[in-house]
């Protein structure tokens, strides 16, 4: 029965999902019909909104494609690659592997969620190389569905700006927040932590029962995962030949970028946030490769796959623009959904129905960065107004965000650039996933309250 629902799902997705450009299209499309009457908004008005959101999110796309490119160059350095290669010839059964990649990348999204979506695919890629009979397709979706638990981790960009100092807390959240929310209260709080505990168990438990029986394995040649190595650089014999090929170089420049991380986390105190995974991954590939020529081609042959981040972003950009705008009548789209879970909430299925409705929201925009931004002012006053804990109404949100990533394609991209796969290749593994998670999720949050 579990194999015909996973076989169910799997169809439906391989049949009526689109290619993750076309979803976003939709999603733009369904968010401009929606704010019209929802928001007594004028066309004109919509197509301001959505304009003027196209490009507000360059710099974030800037990031998120750095972090795809230096996180595949760093993997692709000799040292890198046999690690990852002898910690990929453990498993020895389909099931096994499909357990570790699952463990694995949940547990390095937890602790930083670029660093966990790249290692986990790539680690799934080398398992594939190796182990014959192993479902090719649920490899990625494991390793993707780790990331389920991203915002529930060290790297949650909700509860971080909660406990961030000077972040105008009580502008935005409306007075609600008159002092930071240290994560003990959300990140590092026991339920919350129970409850990242219990989803990692169930992903790798079903994720693993998921492996497809016989001839309804989808495996991989293993051929054609394999690079072909780059040829030995000649030997330089012109002033910038050796420039080129000199290790010194390398060191000099990771070493100014490694200090500066040091400075930066350590001495004052700074967080490790996206910029700080960006420096570390770029650094440490430079080093690991040995010389910046070498470097250089590595980082060239990973940039192909950011070429969906490049092309989405906008768009998504844009739907958040359609979300966030406020027309002559005074009405916000993102507001009005907010507005309609805090309406029939008590203070025990507040939580609950902040979840839903971040989970909502997520589908037209996925980023932490604009669910604060929509939910904060509603949110918390409502939250404090029903005597709701600050810290749980900022983990219902951000548990909110992260679960309906899983059917969301839009975080998805780096991990496909990398497995050259697509969405619907996927998705139906995660639809089981998003079930089995929801329950938990829901569960915790109402035990929570």
């Amino acid at each position: 029965m579990f194999q015909k629902l996973i076989q169910f799902c799997v169809k439906l997705v391989q049949k009526y999902l689109p290619e993750p450009f076309i979803f976003a299209v939709i999603l733009t499309l369904v968010a401009f019909v929606i704010a019209m009457p929802i928001c007594h908004q004028t066309p004109l008005e919509v197509v301001e909104h959505w304009g003027n959101g196209v490009w507000s999110l360059l710099a974030f796309a800037m990031q998120m494609a750095l972090v795809l490119v230096s996180g595949s160059a760093l993997a692709g350095a000799p040292s890198i690659k046999r690690g990852i290669s002898a910690l990929a010839a453990k498993p020895k059964t389909p099931a096994g592997a499909i357990a570790l990649v699952t463990g694995i990348s949940a547990l390095a999204c937890w602790l930083n969620w670029g660093f966990g979506l790249i290692v986990g695919v790539i680690f799934a890629k080398e398992i594939a190389k190796k182990l014959k009979g192993v479902d090719y397709r649920l490899l990625i979706a494991s390793a993707y569905s780790g990331f389920v638990v991203w915002h529930a981790g060290l790297s949650g960009s909700i509860p971080l700006t909660m406990a961030t100092p000077g972040s105008n807390l009580e502008e935005v959240t409306q007075g609600a927040l008159t002092q930071p929310v240290p994560i003990s209260q959300t990140i590092l709080a026991p339920q919350n932590l129970i409850m990242v505990a219990v989803i990692i168990v169930a992903i790798v438990v079903v994720n693993a029962l998921m492996h497809p029986k016989g001839n309804q394995v989808v495996a991989i040649d293993p051929s054609l995962l394999f690079e072909e190595e780059p040829a030995p650089a000649p030997k330089a014999t012109t002033p910038a030949g050796k420039m080129e090929n000199s290790r010194v170089v390398s060191w000099i420049v990771s070493l100014l970028g490694l200090s500066y991380l040091v400075i930066h986390l350590f001495i004052n105190g700074g967080s490790f946030d996206l910029g700080s995974v960006i420096m570390l991954f770029l650094f440490l590939g430079i080093i690991l490769h040995g010389t910046p020529l070498a470097y250089v081609k590595a980082f060239g042959k990973s940039v192909s796959g950011a070429a969906g981040i490049v092309l989405q972003f906008p768009f998504y950009a844009g739907i958040m623009g359609i979300i966030t705008g406020v027309g002559s009548s005074g009405i916000c789209l993102g507001e009005v959904i907010s507005s309609a879970c805090v309406s029939i909430s008590t203070p025990k299925t507040y939580p609950l129905f902040t979840f839903f409705c971040a989970a909502i929201l997520n589908m037209f925009v996925p980023s932490g960065g604009g669910h604060w931004a929509i939910q904060a002012p509603i949110m918390f006053t409502a939250g404090a107004a029903l005597g709701v804990d600050a810290g749980l109404t900022g983990m219902a949100i951000s548990w909110g965000d992260a679960w309906t990533n899983l059917i969301q394609p839009f975080w998805a991209l780096p991990a496909l650039a990398i497995a050259k796969l697509n969405a619907k290749d996927i998705m139906g593994f995660c639809i089981i996933d998003l079930f089995v998670t929801g329950l938990i999720i829901c569960g915790g949050l109402l035990l929570w309250a």
